[in-house]
């Protein structure tokens, strides 16, 4: 683990093959335990970063892109949807890479970013690929799973490394880099006391989608990226989502 900045804890760690996972914890003032928030940064002819973490987080992260890559070189500033700390910074990270564009569904192009964002966005269609060198991810369209009409996921398809934004959103500021320990669990209570899936019936047919792509690493936008049977994982939270 590489501290980045000793002040707020940020870090950055090598999850996977280019794959380099930023987090920083946060502990709520007059309020129990915390809750954390991941970038991720694939490093390649074409280096992309998945969420672009907050607006008033954009200097922490900044700082952790530079410790593995200089930041104007970014290409593609990708997210799964419009929240806060999906592409809060957004335009600050277009500002410092001049040659990058904003990577999103073609849905969330179309109704948000091609006029929040400084530059018109790439909109990707469901299945569409992107090169970035050694590495490729593809957007798989998630509407409403786990919440907002444009969400989606990009996987990795060198690694099989899912960028799963916040389908398992662990509680807590505290969290390895990668573990193979029980997630479920946590997440399940964590979105049970807070309701922020949208209950979309078609939520068991994508997940069944996710699980066959067979991903060998969740990276999760909330605690630790996961490494083991990825996809009978997916399998259990929509059985959970049942339950």
């Amino acid at each position: 683990m590489t501290i980045t900045n000793a002040l707020s804890g940020t870090s950055v760690d090598e999850v996977s093959d280019g794959i380099y996972r930023i987090n920083t914890p946060v502990v709520f003032e007059d309020g129990p335990g915390g809750f954390s928030f991941n970038q991720y940064l694939i490093v390649d002819d074409e280096p992309l970063l998945f969420h672009t973490g907050p607006r008033k987080m954009f200097a922490l992260v900044r700082e952790a892109v530079a410790s593995v890559i200089p930041p104007e070189r970014l290409r593609h500033i990708a997210f799964s949807h419009v929240e806060a700390d999906e592409c809060g910074s957004l335009n600050e990270w277009l500002a410092v890479a001049p040659d990058a564009q904003p990577l999103c569904g073609s849905i969330a192009k179309l109704v948000s970013i091609d006029d929040l964002a400084d530059r018109p966005a790439r909109g990707l269609e469901d299945g569409e690929a992107v090169e970035l060198g050694k590495h490729k991810v593809r957007w798989l369209a998630t509407p409403h799973l786990p919440h907002a009409w444009e969400c989606g996921m990009l996987i990795e398809e060198t690694t099989r490394a899912l960028l799963c934004s916040d389908l398992f959103t662990q509680p807590g500021s505290d969290h390895p880099p990668i573990t193979g320990s029980d997630i479920l669990g946590p997440c399940e209570a964590f979105r049970r006391s807070m309701d922020y899936y949208s209950h979309t019936k078609h939520a068991d047919a994508m997940l069944e989608r996710l699980a066959a792509l067979e991903p060998r690493m969740l990276a999760c936008m909330h605690g630790s990226a996961w490494e083991g049977d990825c996809a009978s994982l997916v399998r259990a939270l929509a059985q959970s989502l049942h339950e």
